[in-house]
């Protein structure tokens, strides 16, 4: 299916690994120019390595999102350089367990800062350029800003704020003509996830209870899946905006009794 993609500049934050390099693969799989912006230069260069194989072009950004100044002039300077950004996917992010217990309220701004304030920060410096394209916004939140976790407040409270400024955005970009959605994944086997599972005493078996609790398939979801569905709603095709989409297997909505 042409998805209308084909030419089309579309940033990534966190685009050099797991989900976000996911987005970027399927975004240049469309013939659109995904511009990889990541902290990372070597994962930077492996996936643009990777792309070229495959004839496929792509750009990138070497910044460090916590860094306000440094990254905003990084983007501002690409974007004035390059002339044109038909669409941005906000996606950079950790679980970095910062938790209320802890009583650390600058270990929880810095969360805020990882999390959450580089959507916004990204999202105004390439403004100009998305409403001149008409474009449109994909935000990765987490199934966590909806069901908790546990022990990971700042991580949660930015999700959540993710899923007030996709609403937001929505409402005030409509008369731009830009879209703005947000997607949330739940168990998603990143290269990050998997370092995650080895944590535990026998990680195979961990893997086993999650993927159990999943309806659909009884696995958990693969990274390509939440591109794929990104790659949609970055569609000049598509009409939605505003919306919260689960790509989970059912997980997060789905009664647990179904296991």
């Amino acid at each position: 299916m042409d998805l209308g993609l084909e030419g089309k500049t579309i940033l990534i934050s966190g685009g050099a690994r797991g989900i976000g390099a996911a987005i970027a693969r399927a975004c240049a799989r469309e013939r659109a120019v995904p511009v990889i912006l990541d902290r990372d230069a070597t994962a930077i260069s492996e996936l643009q390595e990777e792309l070229r194989r495959e004839g496929l072009a792509s750009e990138r950004i070497l910044a460090d999102l916590t860094d306000v100044a440094q990254s905003s002039n990084a983007i501002g300077n690409f974007a004035a350089a390059y002339g044109r950004i038909d669409a941005l996917v906000n996606n950079a992010g950790v679980n970095d367990g910062v938790g209320l217990e802890q009583g650390d309220a600058e270990a929880f701004l810095a969360s805020l800062n990882r999390n959450l304030v580089h959507y916004y920060l990204v999202a105004y410096t390439l403004l100009p350029f998305l409403k001149k394209s008409r474009g449109a916004i994909v935000n990765i939140a987490s199934k966590v800003a909806v069901t908790g976790q546990g022990g990971t407040s700042g991580y949660a409270a930015a999700k959540g704020a993710i899923l007030g400024l996709t609403t937001d955005w929505a409402a005030e970009l409509a008369e731009y003509g830009i879209r703005v959605n947000t997607i949330l994944p739940a168990e998603v086997i990143t290269g990050l996830y998997e370092r995650w599972l080895q944590k535990f005493e026998n990680p195979e078996e961990k893997r086993h209870q999650i993927s159990s609790r999943i309806p659909l398939g009884r696995r958990m979801t693969q990274p390509k899946e939440i591109a794929d569905m990104v790659v949609v709603l970055l569609s000049p095709w598509s009409t939605t905006t505003g919306q919260q989409i689960f790509v989970d297997g059912g997980y997060v909505h789905l009664d647990r009794a179904l296991a």
